[in-house]
């Protein structure tokens, strides 16, 4: 039975992610703040069932108050899920806390890492948001990063930080640019639960900019098994991998998906482009095919109707 930490354990993805460690028989020290960039209720409900099974522990703290060379003894992987997301609120004031939340803490974990021999791997969660506008589509990890936002910035300093340890120190860091990723228990904040709390409520989304952006949206049950492959494939260390849903898609497009699943036309607002987001991302996913056998196996209209059912249960 191997053990694994998985920081940010209540939030989206990384709640899933240990429970599908706990269900295949491993143990799970879950980290999480807890903080209120949105609504804790959610989180807790998120670990509902993880608190439920022996072979997982809770240490709810900010990562940058534990002792994380004694936290590493024994530990075989670490899956650094903690963030403080959201692009628009990377802007102004609250800039500091992308900053402490998203490299200080990295380099935390990675400063204790590196005096872990026994340690396989950590798997650090980044983001698309490190290529910005990228010029080609679909983007390869060969594409130069160009963050438009500070959030971006952020994730790709920390990515960064792994890369010079890993060179360094030899710490066994993989990197996971997630490309949208959606599903049930996502975060309240992101697109498709606002839009589906919206058509519960019968009141009208609202649209960025002129809704012809493309996305590549990820499923999170394919987003967990990129994280399992990356935890235990030997060639993944040192390495940076796109993991995206396989096709890129019109925000327009989705939303008439949208209806069909819900059954009804979606009352429509459009706003502003908002700054820092980018108009397209699409991702290459064949480095992750090729070295992690990644396949993504969710369509996305399967992946609404899943996440439609999870929000009519939830409100």
């Amino acid at each position: 039975m191997a053990t694994y930490i998985v920081t940010g354990v209540a939030g989206f993805i990384g709640s899933h992610l240990a429970e599908a460690l706990i269900k295949r028989g491993d143990k799970v020290i879950g980290i999480d703040q807890f903080n209120h960039y949105y609504n804790p209720k959610f989180k807790r409900q998120n670990i509902s069932y993880l608190k439920q099974q022996p072979a997982f522990a809770l240490l709810e703290a900010n990562i940058q108050d534990l002792n994380w060379t004694s936290l590493l003894e024994g530990i075989d992987v670490v899956f650094h899920q903690a963030a403080q997301a959201g692009v628009r609120a990377s802007w102004g004031e609250g800039f500091t806390g992308y900053t402490t939340k998203n490299l200080n803490a990295t380099q935390i974990i990675l400063e204790a890492a590196k005096q872990t021999p026994s340690l396989k791997r950590l798997v650090y969660a980044s983001s698309s948001s490190v290529y910005g506008d990228a010029e080609t589509m679909p983007t390869s990890e060969t594409v130069c990063p160009k963050p438009v936002s500070p959030y971006g910035i952020t994730k790709l300093a920390a990515e960064q930080m792994c890369q010079v340890y890993y060179r360094n120190f030899d710490v066994p860091v993989t990197s996971l640019r997630y490309f949208t990723v959606y599903g049930p228990r996502q975060r309240p904040d992101m697109a498709f639960h606002k839009f589906f709390k919206a058509v519960l409520k019968d009141e009208a989304i609202s649209i960025y900019g002129d809704g012809q952006q493309t996305r590549d949206f990820t499923f999170v049950s394919d987003a967990i098994s990129a994280n399992l492959a990356a935890a235990d494939v030997p060639e993944a260390a040192g390495e940076v991998f796109n993991i995206g849903g396989g096709n890129r898609v019109v925000l327009a497009d989705v939303l008439e998906t949208m209806e069909q699943v819900v059954g009804k036309p979606i009352k429509k607002e459009y706003v502003a482009k908002a700054k820092g987001d980018a108009r397209h991302t699409s991702a290459d996913v064949t480095k992750a095919q090729k070295i992690l056998g990644y396949n993504p196996q969710v369509p996305l209209e399967e992946g609404l109707k899943a996440e439609w059912e999870w929000i009519k249960n939830l409100y």
